[in-house]
């Protein structure tokens, strides 16, 4: 432990969001000491913690991001060594970028992200917290099925694939044995599948019913990848905690969810970087051509879908699939939702209260005396400009802190 942590940390700024207020409170000092918050007040006696002057900086609870991948997929076919190793510069940028704990919705093959979330624990390596979903469970051709080619030329599967009720019981006990904190499976198809398309549907319901009952007796919540009405209608009504993505659903969709108290992690930014890429050769140069053109057929329900989350109730916890394009872009989901009708106050609590109450850790993404010290600031308002979220200027993590250039 830094000499720091022992002493406390007092940390004085422009303004502090609490991420219950409407909106920042100006004057206010915020006192850290023992992995907590102790006290939020103007004027506070720093008595023997570090003081931090934070002129221009709005503090806030560190940021939560419920979608990342943080391994390479494009290193499956290496060691399963180098594979994790891939995930050490991505867990320093989200830090960096002011994200204390993210949740890594998984790959393909192995349970590698488990190994990082546990040397993060350790102490091993630097990052967010990580809460993780080791594989995502998929029928075979679905969107988990990641190299069909493979399977049909040397009966070689890369993915955790299970089909039928026997078997999707049986991938859940092993996702469970591999050490998940949640279980993630293909609803339905997706955009960079090779074989399914975005529009279909991967599970019987009756699949989807025995997945989830194995998870909830097993007492790990789900989170199901899901584009369209079919797929996100089936996993709502089997109980997932979490729907991801949900870009082609309709408005009954979303009230079914609302109604169900199901979240959404609504992805918007990682869309919009396909989409306004199209037209860019360079862009899809090395990006496969199903893709490209899945994203071009869909395109306008797309930019459409985007518009209707931010109109419904529907509770909006942060997520950006990042490591489907660069982990250090992963605040621009910020102003993508911005773009896209959501009010700052509502982007900025689904990356605090309610991303923190989707994971059930209520010692998150909130400032109180008492809640975990995870606390960021940011430079500038971000109730003003959003743009402020991609300013981040100082990172304190479970009460250890992370000064400007230390992530570099």
């Amino acid at each position: 432990m830094r000499p720091s942590d022992q002493r406390g940390i007092l940390l004085r700024p422009d303004a502090v969001w609490d991420a219950i207020a409407s909106a920042p409170v100006s004057g206010l000092d915020v006192l850290l000491r023992d992995h907590r918050v102790v006290e939020i007040a103007p004027d506070l006696a720093p008595g023997d913690a570090e003081v931090v002057d934070l002129p221009g900086c709005t503090v806030m609870p560190g940021f939560i991001d419920c979608h990342v991948h943080l391994l390479d997929e494009g290193a499956e076919m290496s060691s399963a060594a180098y594979q994790t190793l891939t995930g050490i510069r991505p867990l320093r940028q989200l830090l960096a970028n002011g994200f204390t704990t993210v949740r890594d919705l998984g790959s393909a093959h192995q349970a590698l992200n488990v190994a990082l979330r546990q040397a993060v624990e350790d102490g091993l390596i630097v990052g967010p917290r990580v809460l993780a979903a080791p594989n995502i469970l998929s029928p075979r051709s679905g969107h988990g099925d990641k190299s069909p080619d493979l399977a049909q030329r040397y009966g070689t599967r890369i993915g955790a694939l299970a089909d039928g009720i026997e078997e999707v019981r049986r991938a859940v006990r092993d996702q469970a044995q591999a050490g998940a904190d949640w279980i993630k499976f293909a609803g339905g198809g997706g955009f960079s599948s090779p074989v399914s398309q975005p529009t279909s549907t991967a599970y019987s319901q009756a699949e989807m019913d025995a997945l989830v009952a194995t998870a909830d007796d097993m007492l790990l919540p789900c989170a199901t990848h899901a584009l369209h009405d079919e797929a996100v209608v089936r996993a709502v009504r089997a109980g997932v905690r979490s729907v991801e993505h949900a870009c082609l659903a309709t408005d009954p969709t979303y009230e079914l969810m609302t109604d169900a108290g199901t979240y959404l992690v609504p992805t918007q930014y990682v869309q919009r970087y396909f989409v306004d890429n199209l037209d860019d050769d360079d862009f899809w140069s090395e990006r496969p051509a199903h893709a490209r053109e899945a994203y071009r057929v869909h395109a306008a329900r797309l930019r459409e879908g985007l518009l209707r989350p931010a109109r419904t109730r529907v509770k909006v916890a942060f997520g950006t699939d990042a490591g489907m394009f660069p982990h250090a872009d992963n605040w621009r989901e910020f102003p993508a939702m911005l773009s896209h009708g959501f009010t700052a106050l509502r982007a900025l609590r689904a990356a605090t209260t309610v991303a923190a109450d989707l994971l059930d850790r209520g010692d998150l993404g909130r400032l109180a005396p008492g809640s975990t010290a995870d606390v960021i600031a940011l430079h500038g308002d971000p109730f003003v400009d959003i743009q402020a979220t991609g300013r981040v200027r100082y990172v304190v993590k479970d009460g250890r802190s992370y000064p400007p250039g230390s992530l570099a």
